[in-house]
């Protein structure tokens, strides 16, 4: 009865996530942490948590296609892992391989169009596990309806280094101009790279870092992260649903900063153009040695006449000065600054 309630109150709590949500992230990247600690807890070895992990991984391919992110990146094995035993390494290479082959080949896979791509340093990978990549991302490669990139021997700063080499050989083969170096130069030097910057992290498992994963695509877009306690294995759609909410959250945040920063910017442009605006007036004033009160007329142009004041009586010189057609010396003074700016 107990569990029966339970299960009736997480449904209840589930749609009540998914109204509040209206904004789904386009990239979603998950680190899995947690496998072994939740087969240790349970009196298992390591491999068994594996396994549990990857059942959560297929539920969460659901998820995604139920509420449309188009791409996730999962974090299965990083190049610290290879640090690890070999009778834990053995049996996880024997899962990769099995899960790669076996999700190559599901019919849901082609059914919801899911492309696979291993990113990393595979080659470090045993024969057996980069055969099963080889075969996963040749079944999958024409499907175009959502991408799954796994990380496989994945170190972020290494990727980066490895680009950062791959540039400075070029450079030393003067096949690459160093004034021509941008983002996209970058970009093409790094792993096979994820299609879309990464907008949402989450990561399993209690820790609150984000391991090295995906510094470029995760980091120079400011993405969002979303850390929560439980393992891998007991991930919960409860659990994405919050991350999702999170992302959602911090966008709307996001977009009222920039809002205010855009006011902000606004606001300090009025003020230099008030500022030089003056400063012409009072320039002005002393060539012209004109009147304040008939300074108006003089900047539009008309002729104030002989022993009265033009235009309003209440106008004033700022009202002249910054009425939108100045001189040409204003625009062209105003462009200057912006390019300086710029």
């Amino acid at each position: 009865m107990l569990y029966r309630l339970r299960d009736l109150a997480e449904r209840a709590y589930r749609r009540h996530l998914r109204r509040e949500i209206d904004d789904v992230p386009t990239h979603v990247a998950i680190i899995q942490d947690g496998n072994r600690r939740y087969a240790r807890q349970r009196g298992d070895d390591a491999p068994d948590g594996h396994r549990a992990g990857a059942a959560t991984t297929e539920r969460v391919l659901d998820w995604c296609a139920d509420l449309g992110v188009a791409e996730l990146t999962l974090y299965a094995f990083s190049t610290e892992n290879f640090e690890r035993p070999d009778e834990e390494l053995e049996p996880l290479f024997d899962l990769l391989e099995a899960k790669l082959r076996e999700f190559a080949d599901a019919d849901r896979v082609h059914d919801q169009g899911v492309r696979v791509r291993a990113i990393g340093d595979v080659d470090r990978l045993p024969e057996r596990v980069r055969d099963a990549v080889a075969y996963a991302e040749r079944r999958t490669a024409e499907n175009d309806q959502f991408t799954l990139n796994v990380a496989l021997a994945y170190g972020g700063r290494t990727e980066l280094l490895d680009a950062a080499t791959a540039i400075a050989r070029d450079i030393d083969a003067g096949t690459l101009d160093p004034e021509a170096v941008d983002a996209e130069t970058v970009e093409a030097r790094l792993y096979d790279r994820p299609v879309r910057d990464v907008d949402l992290i989450v990561r399993t498992g209690g820790d609150e870092r984000t391991s090295n994963f995906l510094p470029w695509h995760a980091n120079g877009n400011e993405a969002a992260v979303y850390f929560c306690a439980p393992y891998w294995p007991e991930f919960s759609e409860v659990e994405f649903l919050r991350a999702i909410r999170t992302y959602q959250s911090r966008e709307a945040s996001w977009r009222h900063a920039r809002a205010e920063r855009a006011a902000a910017l606004v606001r300090a442009m009025a003020e230099v153009e008030l500022a030089e605006a003056q400063a012409v007036a009072g320039r002005l004033r002393s060539r012209l040695s004109v009147d304040a009160d008939a300074l108006p007329d003089v900047v539009s142009g008309e002729r104030a006449p002989a022993g009265g004041h033009g235009g309003d009586p209440g106008s004033g010189a700022a009202s002249g000065v910054a009425a939108g057609d100045a001189a040409p010396g204003l625009s062209g003074s105003r462009d200057g600054e912006s390019e300086s700016a710029d």
